[in-house]
């Protein structure tokens, strides 16, 4: 079992306190307020969702989870994240239940044995990224028993996001899942700046625009720190649009130093065409 690299420092290491730091997400102001009722057909294919301390960035996530339960869950849930630990793998998949405070969560074993035929499978990489670890409490919340695969992306170029979609389109045929990418917006910059950069950045995102995302993120140098996984999330979700639901930053919830802010923004994208 995939045991917690990062619990009692990006979010509580205990059961109680977790819980009541994630219903704190929601209900912050930046937060969306709690989930509702699911209803009508699903159809949310993918998601982006922030991966910093919960106390940063965790009300923007929370705005993806809620969607996320309101539009109706799913049989499993890929999860892209990008490599901070530096794994010698283009990308790299783990088969290991995550344990964390709120219990284990399985792997959707369909999935994770198709994918394994493109995909090495490493769980020793996957002990210390954080990127991936904190996006299944908040699925655990909001879903009883959910299954995941986690995906660590070391090379996130055009042509790594384009492969890794297309695997992990051909693992989840017959399943369905939703794909939720993991990422972070500029780093360590002017709030002012940030938000220019980071909005420019999540507006491509929103076109489904992967080439004129990338294009943005090189020109400016915007220190996105998962722009493959999203790219991955957008070419293999078979989405058809996609909506911006929150764009924050780190002095909107830290109130900590507005020359050098980490931006956070969630995304949730839609499948209107019948699921194969």
């Amino acid at each position: 079992m995939r045991r917690p690299a990062v619990a009692g420092r990006f979010y509580p290491a205990d059961r109680a306190g977790l819980m009541a730091s994630i219903e704190g997400c929601f209900a912050h102001p930046l937060g969306p307020g709690p989930p509702g009722h699911a209803s009508g057909d699903r159809s949310i294919s993918a998601a982006i969702a922030p991966h910093a301390g919960y106390m940063a960035s965790g009300m923007n996530a929370a705005h993806v989870y809620k969607r996320i339960a309101e539009d109706g869950l799913p049989e499993a849930y890929v999860i892209i994240g990008p490599d901070h630990t530096g794994v010698p793998f283009r990308a790299v998949m783990c088969d290991e239940p995550f344990l964390t405070p709120l219990g284990p969560c399985g792997i959707h074993e369909g999935i994770a044995s198709r994918l394994k035929e493109a995909v090495p499978c490493s769980c020793e990489a996957h002990r210390r990224e954080h990127s991936i670890e904190v996006q299944v409490p908040f699925l655990q919340y909001i879903d009883s028993d959910p299954m995941i695969v986690p995906v660590i992306m070391g090379d996130q170029s055009r042509e790594a996001a384009a492969r890794l979609a297309a695997a992990i389109r051909e693992a989840c045929r017959g399943v369905d899942a939703i794909i939720i990418a993991s990422s972070d917006m500029a780093h360590y910059i002017p709030k002012k700046d940030a938000e220019r950069l980071n909005l420019a950045v999540l507006g491509r995102v929103a076109e489904m625009d992967v080439e004129g995302m990338y294009s943005a993120i090189e020109r400016d140098r915007v220190s996105v720190c998962g722009y493959g996984p999203m790219a991955a999330a957008i070419l293999g979700s078979g989405a058809s649009r996609a909506e911006v639901l929150k764009y924050s930053d780190s002095w909107d919830s830290l109130r900590h130093d507005i020359s050098s802010v980490v931006g956070y923004g969630s995304v949730v994208m839609y499948n209107t065409v019948q699921k194969e």
